[in-house]
């Protein structure tokens, strides 16, 4: 069996060494092909081993991938960025995992990704088909993906991910958003693509007919679906007005049925109760239990890192949340577990509030 690393870069000079030794122990041999490097990207790749390749840039991410995967022998090719690190890959446990499966199927890896926010540096998850058979390409000008209907399966493989701490790609990819969605009006899954990156440079209410219309067009099979869901309801939120409100309502009502288990979907629904009882304490001073009630749900569903998320929705984000309502509503010793048991992850936020509150 021969498995390659096949990827397409540019400037990746920064981390290209480290997402290279990351898999040099798993594949066979390294194709990359570069799409315009004006930095050390070539000779780092060359240093390292790789089968290097020159592809002009023609505005299409897949024509790129796809482009590669032709200089590929292998059976299997494995498909990493150049700011993604493999952590702890074993090649016989993946070939054991390869060989259980019969027919052509999608492997897939759980990729850690860092991201800032307004606690300094934070984690979400995302699982991602990246092992491909041979004969299985792109497609989709951007955030391409694997073409055919294929089944995906846990490989085991988990990468780091740390892209997005140093280069913010929303604004280079509208461009290319714009004219995926003009070209493919009915496709749900460039309208999250399209609403997300709004989200992500924070134009809200730009963001939100796209994420609408994605929710009416994805179906439940999809799996991008359940993160556009928690992130359409998060945009929701944000825009606090009580129109929004209403239609987070009704969101969450329609799918507390399907993504009631999942600890992302619980702990938006608390931040959901919180904002809606403080809206009008008079009319839904009834929904105060449920917003214990999601976050003891994300305590019990704990960590779910095989379904994406941000990581702590199931355990220190749930306890520090839970502690300020517990805190808030006069539940003292409460709070205080609640805080503790945040404080132990080391989540700065409950670190800072025991300090402030308890002095411990």
């Amino acid at each position: 069996m021969k498995i390659n690393l096949v990827m397409i870069v540019k400037n990746e000079g920064r981390s290209l060494e480290r997402c290279l030794r990351s898999a040099e122990g798993l594949v066979d041999e390294m194709i990359l092909v570069d799409t315009g490097s004006s930095d050390t990207t070539v000779e780092i790749a060359r240093k390292m081993g790789a089968k290097v390749f020159s592809f002009a840039w023609v505005d299409d991410f897949s024509a790129a991938r796809n482009f590669a995967l032709e200089k590929s022998d292998a059976d299997w090719n494995l498909i990493l960025d150049g700011d993604e690190y493999l952590k702890g890959a074993d090649r016989d446990k993946l070939e054991t995992i390869i060989r259980e499966k019969d027919g052509m199927w999608l492997g897939c890896i759980t990729r850690y990704d860092l991201f800032r926010d307004d606690e300094g540096t934070s984690t979400s998850t995302a699982v991602l088909p990246r092992l491909l058979p041979k004969g299985v390409g792109y497609e989709g000008i951007i955030h391409e993906q694997p073409a055919g209907d294929y089944p995906w399966y846990k490989t085991g493989l988990e990468a780091d991910h740390d892209g997005y701490l140093y280069q913010d790609k929303g604004e280079r990819n509208l461009p290319y958003l714009k004219k995926a969605v003009k070209e493919h009006p009915g496709d749900g899954y460039y309208l999250f693509q399209m609403a997300y990156t709004l989200r992500n440079l924070k134009r809200y209410k730009e963001s939100l007919p796209y994420f609408r219309k994605f929710y009416r067009l994805s179906g439940r099979k999809e799996g991008y679906r359940a993160s556009g869901v928690v992130l359409y309801l998060y945009t929701l939120l944000d825009l606090d007005a009580g129109e929004y409100l209403d239609e987070a309502a009704l969101v969450i009502e329609r799918e507390e049925p399907v993504l009631g288990n999942w600890s992302d979907f619980c702990f938006v629904c608390g931040l959901f109760y919180m904002k809606r009882v403080l809206s009008d304490v008079g009319q839904y001073i009834n929904l105060l239990p449920e917003i214990e009630k999601s976050y003891l749900k994300c305590l019990k569903l704990g960590e779910q890192p095989e379904l994406g998320g941000v990581v702590g929705t199931g355990s220190f984000r749930a306890s520090y949340n839970l502690g300020a309502w517990y805190e808030v509503s006069g539940q003292m010793d409460k709070a205080l577990h609640c805080y503790q048991n945040a404080a132990r992850e080391g989540y700065g936020p409950a670190v800072n509030r025991l300090k402030q509150r308890w002095q411990v």
